[in-house]
């Protein structure tokens, strides 16, 4: 018994993850509902940052949800055994980097695409992401916003048929904002009482406060966001009172350091500077469902410590609509993610 226990244990940590896909932001790669299997292997093996942690467990007790199930005082240095890089277009599981109330490896899971690789310059014009000045090909299911007007009314049931699963009626009848990817936006076209498809396009100069690095200097969106120069371990950035709202979380936070600026004075860890050398590597991530998700876009860049594993396979996949016809979506078993 024993030995079962520390062998999944050691599977879990070290070699394989199952993940239970919570939200909507990678549809329709992934589905809220999907088991996906995450090869911890395929960026080779993070060994642990927070060594006393309750086995099988991860930000709290199992049977305490008020007490946490690791003890901090001892955090270990970021180390990765077989270490392989990221590939652009990889689905990848990891930490949350906002969530600074939890060491690294307690942190949620977030699932996304990773489109930009340490060095890349980024960047996204009408909905469109450059890397390098080249046009990265959309995700196959990549999904937008779109106003649809039609000539009778829509029901959940109607949506349902054409694989629409968000949306809502908006102003006036017969009018809704309906998330379609290219297979659906191509089918609600072919009927005869949809009038109209017309994208959800936001203007270019619509200033976004929300958007990282939140500051007018950056004057982006989630349509029109960049050039953005991704940090690279070893490479070093000119920082001066704009650019340092671009890093300033990457050297305080995650390569922990004392910064402190005033105008285009710049102090770390007491030495005046205008430079910084970076530590680690750093990925932009994004989710398929462009307009509904909460990614690189909204709170910048993911460190290579935060990185768990690919996600690779669905194991299965669970419809937690009360309304559907079944509870389970049997195509998806077993299915590779692309």
């Amino acid at each position: 018994m024993l030995f079962a226990i520390l062998t999944v244990i050691f599977i879990k940590s070290f070699v394989v993850w199952i993940y239970m896909v919570p939200t909507s932001s990678m549809e329709k790669t992934l589905l809220p509902g999907d088991l996906i299997l995450v090869n911890k292997f395929s960026y080779g093996i993070r060994l642990p940052i927070t060594p006393l942690t309750f086995p099988l467990s991860h930000q709290k007790l199992p049977f305490n949800e008020e007490v946490n199930s690791y003890l901090d005082f001892i955090q270990l240095p970021y180390f990765r055994l077989f270490s392989s890089e990221v590939e652009q277009n990889d689905v990848v599981v990891f930490n949350y980097p906002m969530q600074t109330d939890f060491p690294v490896d307690h942190r949620s899971f977030y699932i996304k695409r990773c489109v930009g690789l340490p060095g890349d310059t980024l960047k996204i014009n009408a909905k469109q992401v450059l890397i390098n000045n080249k046009a990265l090909a959309f995700p196959k299911k990549v999904a937008f916003d779109y106003n649809v007007q039609t000539g009778i009314e829509l029901n959940y049931d109607t949506l349902l048929k054409y694989d629409v699963t968000e949306g809502s009626r908006i102003s006036g009848t017969r009018r809704w904002q309906l998330t379609l990817s290219d297979s659906s936006k191509n089918r609600l076209e072919a009927l005869d009482y949809v009038h109209s498809i017309v994208p959800l396009n936001i203007n270019k100069d619509n200033y976004a406060t929300y958007i990282f690095p939140y500051h007018k200097h950056y004057n982006w969106n989630v349509d029109y966001y960049g050039p953005l120069i991704i940090p690279k371990a070893g490479a070093t950035v000119k920082l001066d009172s704009n650019s340092i709202h671009l890093y300033k979380r990457i050297i305080e936070q995650y390569e922990e350091n004392e910064l402190s600026w005033e105008g285009n004075s710049i102090t770390i860890n007491g030495i005046e500077t205008d430079h910084y050398i970076f530590k680690m590597n750093y990925y932009f991530m994004m989710g398929d469902n462009r307009h509904k998700s909460s990614d690189s876009r909204f709170w910048g860049f993911v460190p290579e410590n935060h990185v768990i594993g690919k996600a690779t396979t669905v194991l299965f996949s669970v419809n937690k609509n009360s309304d559907a016809e079944s509870n389970y979506r049997w195509e998806r078993f077993f299915s590779g993610i692309y």
